[in-house]
C-alpha cells in the first residue's frame, strides 16, 4: 500500500517542479522579452556603447551642477541595488523625525532656501526600495537655482528643461507628475 502512494507523489513533485520551475520561468521571460524589450533587459541608458544608467533605478547625482535624487537608505553606498530595501522607520519613529529634520536643513542650506521655506517630501524621505529614480516636480523646481548657478545659464532655461522632462500620472491617474533625474540630468549635459 506504501508502495503506491510513493509513486504518484513523486510523479507529482516532478511535475510541479516541471512546471513551475522550468515552464512558468521561461515563459514569463519569453513573453516579457517580446513584449517589453527595454524593461526587461533592465531600462538600461546609453550613451553610444557605454552604459549610463538605468531609467527604473536611481543614481547619486551630489555636484551642484545636477538635480540629486531622493535620499537613499541602501547602506554605505547610496543607491546600491543589491542593498535595496526600505529603512522600515514608522510615522512615529524619533530616529526618521530626526533624520528628516536634518534632511530638510541640508536641502534648504544646499538649495539657498529660506529656514521657513516648505521642502517637498520626497527630497527628504526614501523611497521604499531606496532606489526611486524619479522625484517631484516640486522637488526639481525647488533645485533650479543652485543648478543654473552652477551651470551659468539662467533659471528659466533650467526650469523650461525641467518642464521638458516632465512626465504626467501614470495611466493619467495613478501617482503624481514627475521629473525622472537622470533623463533630466542628460538633457541638461546635453543644452549646457
Amino acid at each position: 500500500m506504501t508502495h503506491s502512494l510513493v509513486r504518484p507523489a513523486l510523479v507529482s513533485a516532478v511535475l510541479f517542479m516541471a512546471i513551475t520551475g522550468v515552464a512558468y520561468p521561461l515563459a514569463s521571460t519569453a513573453l516579457a522579452t517580446a513584449f517589453f524589450p527595454s524593461q526587461s533587459a533592465g531600462s538600461l541608458v546609453r550613451n553610444g556603447d557605454t552604459v549610463v544608467g538605468s531609467g527604473q533605478l536611481g543614481q547619486n547625482f551630489t555636484q551642484p551642477r545636477y538635480f540629486h535624487p531622493r535620499p537613499s537608505v541602501t547602506g554605505d553606498t547610496p543607491y546600491n541595488a543589491a542593498a535595496s530595501g526600505a529603512s522600515n522607520l514608522g510615522a512615529t519613529s524619533a530616529k526618521l523625525r530626526d533624520a528628516v529634520a536634518e534632511r530638510a536643513a541640508a536641502y534648504r542650506k544646499e538649495n539657498q532656501l529660506p529656514a521657513s521655506a516648505p521642502v517637498p517630501v520626497d527630497a527628504v524621505t526614501a523611497s521604499a526600495s531606496g532606489l526611486d529614480p524619479d522625484i517631484s516636480v516640486a522637488n526639481a523646481l525647488a533645485q533650479v537655482s543652485r543648478v543654473a548657478a552652477a551651470r551659468h545659464v539662467p533659471a528659466a532655461t533650467v526650469a523650461d528643461l525641467v518642464a521638458q522632462q516632465r512626465q504626467g500620472r501614470q495611466w493619467g491617474f495613478l501617482g503624481e507628475p514627475r521629473v525622472n533625474v537622470l533623463a533630466l540630468n542628460r538633457a541638461l549635459d546635453a543644452a549646457h
